[in-house]
């Protein structure tokens, strides 16, 4: 998938069938001149169901039809005939996708899971046919109701990536150079910052035909919380990952120091990312030699308070020790 075809935020209109009205009929047949009312009910309007599907990732499908609109339902007949309900529209969106009000910015619901479905617009009732209205002192009503209106709401859907593991760092730590080489995707790699611009998903092959799921989410700077740089764009894709896994250079001026303000924007914008399961990876290690890798081992059991591994994408080290490591994290 190309950077330009993931979309995670997209505003659609949603707007269900009206319902069917009800018949006046009244029933006239050889040698019952007067058989009294018989209108069926009017059918229900269709609903507008957003359901879950396991097979996509983005919300590309629905970049260039923002609109949908469900059919009326069918209207009543004679013999008590109900009318045929309308055809429901079923918007089909990736797992994790949250859906809000566009208006007031209320959240409405969540799809989690393959194959949950959700109206998100409820089809107009049918009006009751004239049958329904007849009485000892009324026995011929010419009269029925009418189908309720259907709902028309205009809503937003973002997505938030589901991931195992989610990779978080400062612009060009290597995030994306790591996920290029423990799997099979191919993200955007270059020497500046902001490469990466949207979430890139790849599946890592463990042990024993095992796998899991890492994400690398766009660079954080001080200030994400607030929205600087890519800020809340992409913050919201690390609520779901289960791990995070920190990725800080070995030739940064404070490894420690880093690693606290990317904690500080998790903390401000959502404190509960706090209660995921966390790892260091330092990065870029091979640059340097035993000796400086030794020292450098000192400082952080002295300033890092927590646990920490050298990794390397171009030599590959310590990487099949980061799967061991982030494997028995996921299933801890």
């Amino acid at each position: 998938m190309t950077e330009g075809n993931f979309v995670d935020y997209v505003k659609i209109y949603v707007c269900s069938g009206n319902g069917g009205k009800g018949s006046t009929h009244l029933r006239r047949e050889k040698f019952v001149p007067k058989g009294g009312p018989d209108g069926g009910d009017g059918g229900r309007g269709a609903h507008v169901i957003l359901r879950g599907k396991s097979n996509l990732w983005t919300l590309y499908h629905l970049k260039f039809k923002k609109h949908f609109k469900g059919e009326k339902g069918g209207d009543g007949s004679k013999q008590r005939s109900t009318g045929a309900n309308g055809k429901d529209v079923f918007i089909d969106v990736p797992l994790g996708t949250v859906i809000k009000s566009t208006e007031t910015g209320e959240v409405l619901f969540e799809i989690t899971d393959d194959g949950q479905e959700v109206i998100a617009a409820e089809g107009g009732k049918g009006g009751l046919g004239n049958w329904h209205f007849k009485s000892a002192t009324n026995q011929t009503p010419r009269y029925a109701q009418p189908g309720l209106s259907g709902e028309e709401l205009n809503i937003t859907l973002e997505l938030k990536v589901l991931a195992d593991v989610g990779l978080v760092g400062f612009p060009n730590a290597g995030k994306s150079t790591l996920l290029s080489v423990l799997t099979a995707a191919k993200p955007k790699i270059a020497d500046y910052e902001f490469t990466t611009l949207k979430p890139n998903l790849g599946i890592v092959d463990y042990r024993d035909y095992q796998s899991f799921v890492m994400a690398d989410i766009p660079g954080i700077i001080e200030g994400a919380a607030e929205g600087k740089g890519l800020g809340h764009h992409f913050l919201r894709h690390i609520e779901r990952n289960a791990v995070l896994l920190f990725l800080i250079p070995a030739d940064a001026d404070d490894i420690a120091k880093q690693y606290e303000i990317l904690l500080d924007e998790l903390r401000r914008y959502n404190p509960e990312m706090l209660d995921k399961e966390r790892l260091v990876a330092i990065s870029k290690c091979d640059m340097l030699d035993e000796e400086l890798m030794k020292e450098l081992s000192e400082e952080l059991d002295n300033t890092l308070n927590i646990a920490y591994i050298f990794i390397s994408s171009v030599s590959g080290l310590g990487l099949m020790k980061l799967k061991d490591k982030l494997w028995a994290m996921l299933n801890n």
